[in-house]
């Protein structure tokens, strides 16, 4: 089956806020971003409807994603490369983003992303809780931000509706008035049930029971979106139900066999067999969750191959990857290009797994290929 793929290295920050800008693709591989004071004549060509998001904190509170964390028990953001000092002085709510041309000034008041609790006055937030078919009860968040459409973003492996990444994506879609559900699979943050590895279909029918209930309350889902294991999910979803027009994959997975032995160990097939069961332990030799049999050969079993094959032709696949993810290797995203009909490929040079320094290029990316027709 032939493959429709678009591979680009780079996208150029463009506003957040104005829906009508158009996307023209530099080649700026780096930006700086800090708080100048420029010279009035400059400062007096800067558009005040233009917004930009603000620094986050260097340090932030503990959150695995993806099965790691930072040795410290915290994350810690990357600092984005600079292109020298500015030649401009400090202390105005200016910011500059360097790039591969002109510099590009920004005047506040600046929108957090991401921020909590939600500082966007005409949104509002509300928690859903939605049973699933094991009798579950599903715990999400609504952000209404005006449209009755809504994008439901899906988190990854033993993370949470809260992942910075998560939350990321739902301040920069309801800037744009998009309305966003973000939730928690079962066994994973608020919601009921236990943790399981692998577990891929049965987080296909939890998201299936949170479109339903939107479906009954008259309300279609634009979107969905999932990041790391739950791009996985999504791009199932769309294999077997064909009833999203838009699929966004953020960093899914396509080779099921490989990133066990990292977590497991050498010779895992061999231990699981002999006792059972893997206790998967973290530094300070505490056990984070347990591994059985049935639950390895799940992920194993798991087949993304034929799951491409499956999606409707009607059904647009967007798949953003980026270049220096150590978690998920970039190849894997070449796959979903060859096999997938209706598909859409973005590398995002020199961003990681978490995107926490590429925040705006994945919102911009995202943004984008939710507008288009």
């Amino acid at each position: 089956m032939a493959a429709s793929s678009s591979l680009s290295a780079t996208l150029s920050l463009f506003p957040l806020c104005n829906p009508s800008s158009s996307i023209k693709p530099r080649h700026s591989l780096s930006f700086s971003l800090q708080r100048l004071k420029p010279p009035s004549s400059i400062r007096s060509r800067v558009s005040s409807s233009i917004v930009a998001a603000a620094p986050e904190a260097l340090h932030s509170p503990p959150e695995t994603l993806d099965g790691y964390e930072s040795s410290t028990g915290f994350e810690v953001e990357e600092k984005s490369e600079g292109s020298g000092p500015s030649p401009l002085a400090a202390g105005d709510d200016v910011k500059l983003f360097y790039g591969g041309g002109s510099p590009v000034l920004l005047r506040g008041p600046f929108t957090q992303l991401h921020s909590s609790p939600h500082e966007f006055s005409s949104v509002s937030q509300e928690k859903l809780i939605i049973r699933n078919t094991f009798g579950e009860n599903l715990v999400g968040i609504l952000h209404e931000a005006g449209s009755t459409e809504l994008v439901i973003l899906c988190h990854g492996f033993r993370s949470s509706k809260e992942s910075k990444t998560i939350l990321n994506l739902a301040d920069a879609l309801t800037v744009e008035n998009i309305s966003v559900l973000r939730f928690d699979f079962a066994g994973n943050g608020d919601s009921e049930g236990s943790f399981q590895y692998g577990n891929y279909w049965r987080e296909v029918e939890d998201l299936r029971a949170v479109i339903l209930h939107f479906l009954r309350q008259k309300r279609e889902t634009r979107a969905i979106v999932g990041h790391s294991k739950g791009g996985n999910v999504v791009l199932l979803y769309a294999s077997k139900y064909h009833d999203i027009s838009k699929i966004i994959n953020i960093s899914g997975r396509f080779y099921m066999e490989r990133g066990i032995e990292e977590r497991l160990g050498k010779e895992f097939m061999h231990r699981i067999k002999e006792d059972g069961f893997i206790d998967v332990r973290d530094k300070m030799g505490r056990i984070i969750y347990r591994v059985t049999e049935k639950s390895l050969m799940d992920r194993l079993r798991t087949d993304m191959h034929n799951a491409c094959l499956s999606i409707d032709q009607n059904c647009g696949v967007l798949t953003i990857h980026g270049s220096e993810d150590d978690i998920v290797p970039s190849e894997d995203a070449l796959e979903f290009a060859k096999l997938i009909a209706n598909h859409k490929l973005h590398i995002i040079e020199g961003a990681d797994h978490r995107y926490l320094s590429h925040k705006f290029q994945l919102a911009n990316v995202l943004l984008e290929f939710i507008r288009s027709n």
